[in-house]
């Protein structure tokens, strides 16, 4: 039911894959939306994205650059370990067509989308918020829209979150930077273009991994860091000369800061939301985002409409609660994991040693591919904690 006192229903602030999938669940339920999108960059991403996602929220096989079979773990003493994907494969997408067709999808929903870069939001009344945004077409003017409730899906460091969210505290976060070159169809040398390549190797990042992700004809070479002074450009050229890609074409370089953990608050309490990377919904460890932002933008997008049906603002809490219950076990785990085996080369080398036993590869690639563990594998789950702690320890003997 839409309120005609205000421009629209909903006003979503950032058009990737969380904000767009809002906008185009609220939109087919019939509530006025408009969708600001920036536009000016592509988030660095490298793509990844778990084969249910595609059936989850219907998006076409079309839209894959490349289906990876494996992935290659590199340790900082040059170990490969190949963990094969069974039965199963990784979707890579490009961020700069994929999340375009999220927003037309919207758009078709009936979202009105907006090339514009958010300013400020403020309370008129209770029932209504007016967001100031400048327009980025040919003539660029300040544009004020009201709206009953506000979605902040702009990004980590997220504005709408700074002015609307009560006691907000900036969440812990890495900075991404990767090329996007061009790459060979087919296997040559070390680049196998259905094959991820991440490389746990301090002198690439101290605190976080590299990587060498192929998307079809092009491929993402990147790296993530918390730490100040590192220089992620330095160490994406050094990775394209390992990878034999030096001399390839760079279409085009991308770096932004990464969320490693969920804020404890995602709404205010009356009519603001924020979700994905502005709700720090980005896996510790492994750095996925794209599926968690999916989910966080359905989740917020069922408990806008329960919002705008109700005039509940209570509803604007289920978002957390359900992300948490669902994943929040995840999260904590791969917490640990980044923390113990992402902090020195002596542990990132044991770390990549683990990765050999098959225990561990199945599950890893049943939680990444499934988002959920099987229940009855509770032996296999056991064996896992059991030679982690193992590693952790220094009690399991190298097969290497």
């Amino acid at each position: 039911m839409s309120d005609n006192t205000t421009d629209f229903d909903v006003i979503i602030i950032g058009g990737g894959p969380s904000g767009a999938t809002a906008a185009h669940e609220i939109a087919i339920a019939g509530h006025r939306v408009l969708l600001l999108e920036r536009a000016f960059r592509i988030k660095p991403c490298g793509g990844a994205i778990p084969p249910c996602l595609l059936g989850e929220f219907d998006i076409p096989r079309s839209l894959l650059k490349a289906e990876i079979q494996s992935a290659r773990m590199i340790s900082p003493k040059e170990q490969k370990v190949d963990m094969p994907i069974d039965g199963t494969f990784v979707g890579m997408v490009d961020r700069d067509e994929f999340d375009p067709w999220l927003r037309q999808r919207a758009q078709h929903a009936g979202a009105e989308l907006e090339i514009a870069a958010f300013k400020k939001l403020e309370y008129l009344d209770s029932n209504t918020i007016a967001v100031t945004y400048i327009t980025k077409d040919a003539d660029t003017e300040t544009k004020t829209a009201t709206a009953r409730c506000v979605l902040g899906a702009d990004g980590a460091r997220s504005r709408v979150a700074k002015q609307g969210i009560p006691k907000y505290a900036e969440i812990p976060w890495v900075l991404a930077y990767h090329e996007i070159v061009e790459a060979p169809e087919t296997a040559t040398g070390d680049y196998d273009p259905e094959r991820c390549e991440v490389w746990y190797q301090g002198k690439l990042s101290p605190d976080f991994y590299a990587w060498v992700f192929p998307h079809g004809k092009s491929a993402s070479i990147g790296v993530g860091s918390a730490f100040k002074d590192f220089s992620a450009k330095d160490s994406v050229n050094e990775l394209r000369a390992i990878s034999g890609l030096d001399k390839a074409r760079t279409i085009r370089k991308e770096g932004a800061p990464i969320p490693m953990k969920p804020m404890k608050r995602w709404d205010d309490g009356k009519g603001i939301l924020v979700s994905g990377d502005a709700a720090g919904v980005v896996a510790p460890a492994s750095g996925e985002g794209i599926y968690y932002a999916m989910l966080c933008g359905r989740l917020s997008a069922d408990a806008i409409k329960d919002f705008l049906v109700s005039g509940k603002a209570s509803a604007l809490r289920a978002p957390r609660k359900r992300f948490m219950k669902l994943h929040g076990r995840t999260f904590w785990a791969l917490g640990l994991l980044q923390y113990f085996w992402y902090h020195s080369d002596k542990r990132r080398e044991q770390f990549v040693e683990m990765c050999k036993d098959e225990d561990v590869q199945t599950l890893t690639w049943q939680s990444y591919t499934q988002k959920k563990l099987v229940k009855k594998k509770g032996k296999e789950h056991l064996r896992v904690v059991l030679k982690d702690i193992a590693q952790l320890l220094g009690l399991s003997k190298s097969t290497a």
